[in-house]
């Protein structure tokens, strides 16, 4: 899926919106894709000179991505929360130019809550991993 399409099942927009492809393998496991450009809000003040991706923008990312799990529901209108973030990891700073490259997989579900992990790479190398859950739950009109 391209950003367009994503916008279908996602519900974040501009300057939220941190995933640019996705799709899901025949494992059943989400890939997404953000490529930093430089001019994102959370570069401005994170760190002047020496720019690099917060962590807890990285876990967003990874967030997003495996939403893909969760197209069908996310379509009928159900919104993703954060729930928890455990075992995260730095490994790599993510700078401007650089890809992330998500890959997320479902560990258990007793839904609404999910629990999942996830682990960011850029150019191959582990940049970030977490365990996280999340709840689907119903969009306010």
């Amino acid at each position: 899926m391209n950003k367009e399409e994503l916008m279908n099942i996602l519900p974040h927009r501009d300057n939220m919106l941190l995933v640019e492809e996705a799709y899901l393998d025949e494992e059943g496991k989400s890939h997404g894709k953000y490529t930093v450009k430089g001019d994102e809000f959370f570069l401005q003040g994170h760190f002047p000179g020496n720019p690099v991706v917060p962590g807890v923008i990285l876990c967003e990312m990874m967030g997003q991505a495996s939403c893909m799990l969760f197209a069908e529901e996310m379509k009928s209108g159900m919104t993703p929360m954060f729930t928890g973030l455990n075992e995260v990891k730095f490994r790599k700073p993510v700078k401007p130019g650089d890809t992330l490259e998500s890959v997320c997989e479902v560990e258990k579900a007793k839904p609404p809550f999910y629990f999942a992990k996830g682990t960011g790479y850029v150019d191959g190398e582990v940049a970030v991993k977490a365990k996280f859950s999340f709840a689907l739950v119903k969009g306010e009109e």
